[in-house]
């Protein structure tokens, strides 16, 4: 049972968190499709910063201010996942998708151009396109969620949890940095401007010249071309 202290302490602390929780959603919600609501997030990432105020364990070596992060994004990525918005249609041909880009990749040894990978599915390159808008709307998209196999394994559970665990997010992250190395100049721009310079889907339309329709798409191409490289790798 919390003390009134214990309690003052804890209201001290979410109040002091809110601002970052905002900032998780907002960072979240402009890179999801716009049926996504920002207070959804928000209250989500509520649950995740008082879930995450109560199992904080300083002995672990982690600061409570990362802690919290890692737990608030990771409550918003599960209320995403809840929602399941990606028809089962549309994942079969991203499955599809996946494979051609990565079979080609070894039978061309290089990144398939886009009409090759249309080819390969036996479709025209405007369906293709159409298709690949249409798998992004149901990508998460976080730098970690890469990293998942099958989509089940919550990345952000086990972060710095041990030092073993660290070594693997390493590891892990070592082997996406070598995935991203292997991407055509484009995509491997598109890549480092979202994740790591954060720009949103507008901004980084400006940037390379296209519109954000064309990002999502060339976001949902790179992306598949990093699954098939994580996979043999």
């Amino acid at each position: 049972m919390y003390t009134a202290q214990g309690k003052l302490e804890q209201h001290s602390q979410i109040e002091a968190y809110l601002p970052m929780v905002r900032r998780q959603a907002l960072a979240l919600q402009v890179r999801l499709p716009a049926g996504v609501d920002t207070d959804d997030l928000i209250q989500a990432g509520m649950v995740g910063l008082i879930e995450a105020l109560g199992r904080y364990d300083a002995s672990q070596g982690t600061q409570l201010a990362t802690f919290a992060s890692q737990r608030v994004r990771g409550a918003m990525l599960d209320e995403l996942r809840s929602r399941d918005w990606l028809p089962r249609s549309v994942r079969r041909q991203a499955r599809a998708v996946d494979e051609a880009t990565r079979e080609l990749q070894q039978q061309l040894g290089r990144p398939a151009e886009e009409h090759e990978i249309a080819a390969a599915l036996d479709m025209d390159p405007v369906t293709y396109r159409q298709l690949l808008g249409d798998i992004n709307n149901g990508l998460l998209m976080p730098f970690e969620e890469l990293l998942a196999e099958g989509g089940e394994h919550h990345f952000s559970e086990h972060v710095s949890a041990t030092p073993l665990a660290e070594l693997i997010q390493d590891e892990r992250r070592e082997s996406l940095v070598e995935a991203i190395a292997e991407l055509p100049e484009r995509e491997k721009l598109l890549m480092a401007l979202y994740y790591q310079e954060e720009l949103n889907l507008k901004e980084i339309g400006a940037v390379l010249g296209v519109s954000e329709s064309r990002v999502c798409q060339l976001h949902s191409q790179a992306v598949s071309r990093l699954r098939g490289w994580l996979s043999e790798h």
